[in-house]
């Protein structure tokens, strides 16, 4: 277990909210959904780790939407609530928000009903993988660190 240098949490919320789309050039209908997202994020391991810190963050994040009409919300007062623009921004706005507390987004998951779903993964993109070589090489070096720690106790 102590080999481990980074672990991922998935985290799963649920947003209440109405939204109305354009079909065919038509404003269609405000309707309610249950909207479900769920985060991939890696964080670098340590002896403990709070997770509650990466689920609050998120958590902070997604209370703003709840419980009301998304076209009169920032962004989505000007950019269409289909569930892929809502996907793509809450997972722009989330990977800078995980980004402050030391985690890093792989991947979001929105579904507006239990059998679609609009996924976004991060982890081909260049910003991506310099974050893991970065939380890599500080996590190798805490890890040699501490070894060396302990070889020097023994000693």
């Amino acid at each position: 277990m102590d080999n481990k240098l980074s672990c991922e949490y998935r985290f799963k919320f649920y947003i209440n909210a109405s939204h109305s789309i354009i079909i065919n050039g038509r404003q269609g209908e405000v309707h309610p959904h249950t909207w479900e997202m769920m985060l991939n994020i890696l964080v670098e391991r340590t002896d403990f780790m709070e997770f509650n810190v990466y689920e609050q963050v998120a958590q902070d994040f997604f209370a703003q939407y709840q419980d009301c009409t998304l076209n009169d919300k920032e962004p989505f007062d000007t950019l269409v609530p289909t569930l892929e623009n809502i996907v793509d921004y809450f997972g722009e706005e989330i990977r800078k928000r995980m980004g402050e507390v030391g985690g890093i987004l792989m991947r979001i998951e929105g579904s507006e009903t239990p059998t679609r779903s609009y996924v976004v993964s991060y982890t081909s993109q260049n910003e991506y993988m310099e974050d893991v070589k970065h939380q890599s090489r500080e996590s190798l070096s805490r890890v040699l660190d501490d070894m060396l720690d302990r070889v020097l106790d023994e000693s």
